[in-house]
């Protein structure tokens, strides 16, 4: 679909708010630095207040920023209104027009760059086609459901061919059932256009399930540029690690090359370039130990509960609570409240802050 595909970078990007309670200047995103390559999919991500949605209406054009430089390709685009920046929104609201049919939504766009008829007409239906509403032209707004609308926002977006296409927590107003099969949607058709995208979201499941790389950011900082994976396992700190999926932190000391000593135990640990003797916070995902009754760390079961495709454990190391979710307990033995229990570990899952 896009006419050429574009990247976007952000140098120092600052942006200063007046806090209305205290009268005094805060940033909303401090020193942002990012890379976004052209036809990559690329997730702004962290909790309300992050400065998220602050970056994405920078690079939109509704926001300016107080200092650095945003670009588009390789034109810097500071000075540039919204409309004359080769970029389109998607609305977490939609923003359609009531008393337009789908046919005129998609086409609005393109008749306020006066477009000749017949390639409005060509051009709206081929982007309907890609987003599954084709037949549907004449359809108004108001008889949409919400994945419908969605999908003709989507749609106007994409037919007048931007560089970049922008999302602003675009499934938010749907159930989750239907936020799953629409964001699935938003990712092929994505991949078909072959365009860039940047998306905003609070929602990490939504993040890793459709991004090449997440940018995560937590009071105006970017906190982690990676793949989804590299987050989830190689966090850069204690942050990204709780907000990425659910982590155990366990107290470890670095005895050696990737051996960090645990509750009176050594294991194996991925310690980067800590210095032997030095105090460490160890990441342990839940899905990364399992329990047995022989092994070096030993703990004491809090609570068991059976979750049909795990059985859910909080085991107490030390003064620590673990959790543990151990897939597919159906032949395994089964531990309760009270039990010893002791914990072993998946090769590679632990991780050294």
């Amino acid at each position: 679909m896009a006419k050429e595909k574009k990247g976007v970078r952000l140098e120092h990007i600052s942006k200063i708010y007046k806090d209305p309670k205290t009268g005094k200047d805060f940033y909303a995103v401090k020193d942002a630095n990012l890379e976004i390559e052209p036809g990559s999919f690329v997730t702004l991500l962290g909790p309300s207040g992050c400065g998220k949605t602050t970056t994405l209406r920078m690079i939109a054009g509704f926001e300016s920023p107080d200092e650095g430089e945003i670009y588009l390709g390789n034109e810097a685009i500071n000075a540039l209104t919204p409309n004359k920046r080769d970029t389109a929104m998607v609305f977490q609201s939609y923003a359609l027009l009531p008393h337009y049919n789908i046919f005129d939504n998609v086409a609005y766009g393109l008749k306020l760059r006066k477009m000749d008829k017949a390639v409005i007409k060509q051009k709206v239906t081929d982007i309907l086609g890609l987003v599954g509403l084709e037949g549907m032209e004449n359809r108004m707004t108001n008889q949409l459901s919400g994945g419908q609308q969605q999908r003709v926002a989507l749609a106007r977006a994409l037919v007048i061919e931007p560089g970049v296409l922008l999302f602003d927590e675009p499934l938010s107003n749907l159930d989750a059932k239907l936020r799953v099969s629409m964001r699935t949607e938003i990712r092929r058709i994505q991949q078909e256009a072959g365009i860039t995208a940047v998306y905003v979201t609070h929602d990490q499941s939504e993040a890793m399930a459709i991004s090449d790389k997440v940018i995560i950011m937590n009071k105006g900082l970017v906190e982690q540029i990676s793949t989804p994976q590299e987050a989830y396992y190689y966090p850069n700190n204690k942050f990204v690690a709780d907000f990425i999926g659910e982590a155990n932190f366990l107290k470890g000391t670095v005895k050696g090359q990737d051996i960090v000593e645990i509750a009176g135990a050594e294991v194996k640990c991925a310690t980067g370039s800590k210095a032997v003797g030095s105090e460490c916070s160890v990441v342990l995902r839940p899905e990364g130990a399992t329990l047995s009754d022989a092994g070096s760390i030993k703990g004491t079961v809090k609570y068991s509960c059976f979750m049909g495709a795990y059985q859910d454990y909080h085991v107490l190391i030390g003064d620590t609570l673990v959790k543990i979710q151990e897939y597919n307990p159906k032949n395994k033995r089964i531990y309760g409240v009270g039990d010893y229990a002791f914990l072993n570990f998946e090769e590679n899952t632990l991780y050294a802050l």
